[in-house]
């Protein structure tokens, strides 16, 4: 089962390798992983998306409580969370795909950030599946490149 857990630590220099080095030491796979600062610049926040059943996520979290720059480990998935993936395409568009590939970039509420001859280039924000829905109608079209940023994830807010 998959895994978002989210980390906050201290934003130093050798900090997001030894937490990679946690996971590829014990022989777990990293499926998707962002990283960045949050309000206040010593602190980051770092999303990472894995797989396993709930003593391995257990496992994971403990290693990851014990390394000296870790502030504090959760896993979001346990409750309701909001994520989200970015994704930059560059999509062929000849003349006669053009209007097709606007279509579907309509549809899925992405934009256009560049426009080539004969490419447009496309960012997308979603959830992974949207994501990958749209990957799977603009393939046949002919995607050129993909560049995607992993998964952020934020847990809901009580609604009390």
């Amino acid at each position: 089962m998959k895994h978002t857990i989210s980390v906050l630590l201290q934003n130093k220099p050798g900090v997001l390798s030894r937490v990679t080095g946690l996971f590829s030491g014990r022989g777990f796979n990293i499926e998707s992983l962002s990283v960045a600062e949050t309000l206040e610049s010593t602190i980051s926040c770092l999303t990472l998306v894995t797989s396993g059943d709930n003593a391995i996520i257990e496992q994971i979290t403990k290693q990851l409580h014990k390394l000296i720059d870790v502030i504090k480990v959760t896993d979001i998935s346990e409750s309701e969370y909001v994520e989200r993936e970015m994704v930059l395409l560059r999509v062929k568009a000849e003349a006669s795909t053009r209007a097709e590939v606007l279509r579907v970039i309509d549809i899925f509420r992405g934009k256009v950030v560049d426009v080539s001859p004969k490419s447009y280039s496309v960012e997308l924000t979603g959830s992974a599946s949207k994501i990958q829905a749209v990957i799977d109608i603009l393939r046949p079209i002919g995607i050129k490149e993909i560049v995607r940023t992993g998964t952020i994830a934020m847990a809901r807010a009580p609604k009390k």
